[in-house]
């Protein structure tokens, strides 16, 4: 069963298509307008091994806020969409990731229930010219409305001796991490039979 979709958000502030292939080889084509953005979005596909197509237009002459947030947003519904009623898959992930310095850990349940914690230290304000790093946190939790899920985000560890977190690596391992995680919970079990794994019968 192909467990594909497509996704478009239409407002007045942005323009959003995502298309997604949970059973792809790890291929991106990403644009959204934030490069440090679309950096991250190409380690979900790499890490989580989809395919993965994201287009943004938004209003970027105002700030990266609404590009980013329905980005996530159409990427959680297509997330939610290409997995369907959950039949056969693990259910639950969890990854550890180093990036030098840093260490973070992320545990997903593709539970039909969204809930968010997230915990990382204060970061520099931007990463590049455009990317805030308050909107991380945001990200997550528009994300993880939108797929549906329950997700939480730790980072362990993120200090340099003598310097501030680098907050280039404290991101880039949140999302390498969440990736992997993903990746886990998406799989197909083969000892699922391809029953919904929940004693309620649905998720």
């Amino acid at each position: 069963m192909s467990r594909t979709a497509r996704v478009e958000r239409i407002t007045k502030e942005t323009k959003v298509l995502v298309e997604i292939d949970l059973d792809g080889t790890g291929t991106a084509e990403i644009s959204t307008g934030v490069g440090f953005y679309d950096h991250m979005l190409h380690q979900i596909a790499r890490h989580g091994g989809y395919d993965l197509t994201v287009r943004t237009v938004g209003d970027l002459e105002i700030d990266a806020h609404h590009t980013m947030e329905d980005t996530a947003l159409a990427l959680g519904a297509a997330f939610d969409q290409a997995l369907g009623d959950k039949a056969g898959i693990r259910r639950y992930g969890s990854a550890t990731v180093p990036m030098d310095e840093v260490l973070v850990r992320a545990a997903v349940d593709l539970s039909g229930r969204p809930y968010v914690v997230h915990d990382e230290p204060t970061l520099a304000p931007y990463i590049g010219p455009v990317y805030p790093t308050s909107m991380t946190r945001h990200i997550w939790e528009s994300f993880g409305q939108a797929a549906r899920i329950t997700l939480h985000v730790d980072v362990l560890r993120a200090a340099r001796p003598g310097g501030n977190p680098d907050a280039h690596h404290v991101v880039e391992a949140q999302f390498k991490a969440v990736s992997r995680a993903l990746r886990e919970a998406t799989a197909v079990d083969p000892k699922a039979a391809g029953a919904i794994p929940s004693t309620k019968g649905a998720l």
